[in-house]
């Protein structure tokens, strides 16, 4: 059975139509919170997000737009009591000079709010990772099985950082950009090195994902779902072998095949 964290998900009563009759029944529902990032006592974000991992969840963001690169760049690190609010400062205590205000990024919303640096499409990420489509599958079967919150709730994106065939950490948010960050943070935390590590995920591969990949160093990545266009361009020029539509035995690969045994 299936597991809800306390306070992610609540269940409500609905009206189902099925086999030409109505029916009421309670189903599960996940819920959406606002988290505020604070970075060095400036509030730089708010994002609607499931309210699940959230230390995870700010500093992966962080990290990804490039006001965090290391471990031993944080400093202190607070969550508040209603896990609302993430305060985070660093060594050096640089302010954010760009934004006036802080913003409001929806569960859907894009990433990207201009502090990053130029990102590089030459990460080089390890050649050295090679897998078998068998390995793919199977690591696939176990991720779903024990992303409770997709299966229970429908509600969310789910996404998981493998490293030597193991699965180290499944992140799951109504946002499929927050997912990502999630790992990101999680392997930053960890002081995880993530270039010989892959990415599962449930939902469809945008640029934005690609993007975050290569920032994290990750060189593959598998996905239920496809990959828009320009997403395979980039994990093409990148080094990222990108797979998808991943259906019991059945899978695309996008880019890079050279990663997988064929």
């Amino acid at each position: 059975m299936t597991r809800i964290p306390a306070g992610c998900g609540e269940r409500r009563q609905v009206l189902l139509f099925e086999g030409g009759s109505p029916v009421h029944c309670a189903d599960w529902l996940v819920c959406e919170v606002p988290l505020e990032v604070w970075f060095n006592g400036a509030r730089l974000m708010t994002i609607a997000c499931a309210g699940l991992n959230v230390e995870e969840l700010a500093v992966g963001f962080l990290r990804s737009e490039g006001f965090l690169r290391t471990k031993e760049e944080l400093v202190r690190l607070t969550v508040s009591g209603d896990g609302r609010q993430v305060r985070v400062w660093t060594i050096d205590g640089r302010t954010i000079k760009s934004f006036r205000k802080s913003r409001t990024l929806a569960s859907s919303g894009a990433r990207g709010i201009g502090a990053a640096a130029p990102m590089s499409l030459n990460l080089a990420p390890d050649n050295a990772l090679r897998v078998t489509p068998a390995a793919i599958f199977s690591l696939m079967a176990r991720f779903l099985a024990e992303a409770d919150l997709h299966t229970r709730t429908g509600g969310t994106h789910a996404a998981a950082l493998v490293r030597g065939g193991e699965i180290l950490a499944i992140r799951e948010d109504i946002g499929r950009h927050n997912a990502i960050d999630m790992l990101g943070g999680y392997a930053l935390l960890q002081g995880l090195d993530c270039r010989r590590s892959l990415i599962l995920r449930t939902g469809r591969v945008s640029a934005e994902i690609v993007q975050k990949v290569l920032r994290l160093g990750v060189p593959l990545v598998v996905s239920l779902s496809v990959p828009t266009m320009l997403a395979v361009k980039l994990a093409e020029e990148g080094g990222i072998t990108l797979i998808g539509s991943v259906r019991g035995d059945r899978m695309k690969i996008y880019s890079q095949e050279g990663r997988i045994m064929l």
